[in-house]
């Protein structure tokens, strides 16, 4: 089965990896990929060089990027001409952009045959993956709701599966912006190379070295790209309380990554007099090897799917702090404690407004107590462990092809 997989950019971040280990680990069982991908804008960190890890060699389109942009007509034509040398049994697009061109060329190229005339469009499949959605927290009310529509149409007519990674974002796109039919979506969680997260007493040693954390210290670490959705900006807040609040406590904050907002955080946390204890270490491919040192992972999104940087800090067992936002709930789990401005739950602790005083004090209760930590992360563990491997993916996947491609 000939798969043509497009993606908007390879930047750092879930999605690209997931499109290349899907490239990777689908070909033992007789599929054959050729991954589209656009290009890295400045600011944004390629990650090339985790396709060339799996063996994956993307085709590059120059002028396809994350912004609408003229120049994706000339994207629309080359993934189109793409389509009519490599003859794809199956199309799959993955995030908004590529979703767009990606999907409107699979349309032309459905279509556009002289088998047409006499009604037989060619016999490709559609399939788009949400990893996120761009309803609310991205742009303004009348871009957003130009790309609702959008969505809406390339749905109606250009789309013969959707893919979503969790209930709770089938229940906002499908039920609330009323994207889709019902009976168009499944639910394929997110899956991940898990065992290299695994934690160790060496590797959480080595970690805090990197981190320059005194054995007294609690570390609060952060992954992820620094733009704005992830509002780091109340992450720094909320650690300006913790730290002021807490004197039994000795916090010290670690973010992992970069992004364009990187220069105006650092000052951000130097006009907050918190810098000596933020740590800014840019980004780094030994994640797998850093996560153990961590204490708490927090996440402070406006807007996730799942977020990728969660589940695996959860496989190395480090118990979160998050927004309560997107596919956050999922994995934190079932509340089963209610405290005034957070809810300690199953797998970690949701924090349901966007006040940095509410965030911090989620963090001092976790601190403060072990034994919740140890509960918190042994579950946190086991549940990722069962639900996101790449295995379940990858056979998740299969089957969704395998059965899209059999309706005739």
């Amino acid at each position: 089965m000939k798969i043509l997989r497009i993606i908007a950019r390879l930047n750092v971040g879930g999605p690209a990896r997931h499109v290349v280990w899907l490239t990777d680990k689908l070909r033992p069982l007789g599929y054959e990929t050729t991954l589209i991908a656009g290009t890295v804008p400045e600011g944004e960190e390629d990650m090339a060089y985790f396709a060339d890890e799996h063996s994956v060699t993307p085709v590059y389109i120059k002028e396809m990027s994350r912004e609408l942009s003229p120049k994706d007509i000339v994207s629309l034509f080359k993934i189109f001409w793409t389509m009519l040398r490599e003859r794809p049994d199956v199309v799959h697009t993955h995030t908004a952009k590529a979703g767009t061109v990606g999907r409107v060329a699979a349309f032309a190229y459905r279509w556009l045959t002289l088998g047409t005339i006499i009604g037989r469009p060619r016999k490709v499949r559609i399939v788009h993956t949400f990893h996120g959605h761009v309803f609310h927290s991205y742009y303004g009310s009348t871009k957003t709701r130009v790309f609702l529509a959008i969505e809406r149409i390339l749905a109606a007519i250009a789309t013969d599966k959707i893919i979503v990674i969790t209930e709770q974002q089938l229940d906002e796109i499908n039920g609330r912006f009323r994207v889709g039919r019902r009976e168009q979506f499944a639910v394929v969680p997110l899956g991940m190379e898990l065992e290299r997260f695994a934690a160790t007493p060496e590797k959480a040693r080595s970690a805090r070295k990197v981190f320059s954390a005194a054995d007294d210290e609690l570390v609060v670490g952060f992954s992820g790209r620094m733009t704005e959705i992830k509002d780091i900006p109340l992450l720094l807040r909320a650690a300006k309380i913790a730290l002021e609040n807490s004197e039994a406590i000795k916090f010290r904050f670690v973010l992992i990554g970069d992004g364009a907002l990187r220069p105006e955080l650092e000052a951000l946390a130097n006009e907050h007099g918190i810098a000596e204890r933020v740590v800014f270490l840019g980004n780094r491919s030994d994640i797998h090897e850093l996560l153990p040192g961590f204490d708490i992972f927090v996440l402070t999104s406006k807007n996730e799917g799942t977020p990728l940087s969660m589940i695996e800090a959860m496989a190395a067992g480090v118990p979160a702090v998050s927004t309560n936002v997107g596919g956050v709930a999922d994995l934190l789990g079932n509340a089963v404690e209610s405290q005034p401005f957070h809810r300690l739950c199953s797998r970690g602790i949701a924090v349901d407004s966007r006040e940095a005083s509410d965030l911090a004090r989620g963090l001092i209760y976790l601190a403060k107590s072990n034994e919740i930590r140890e509960r918190v992360k042994i579950e946190a563990r086991e549940f990722v462990r069962e639900r996101y491997s790449i295995d379940r993916l990858v056979s998740d996947v299969d089957g969704l092809y395998r059965s899209v491609c059999s309706k005739t």
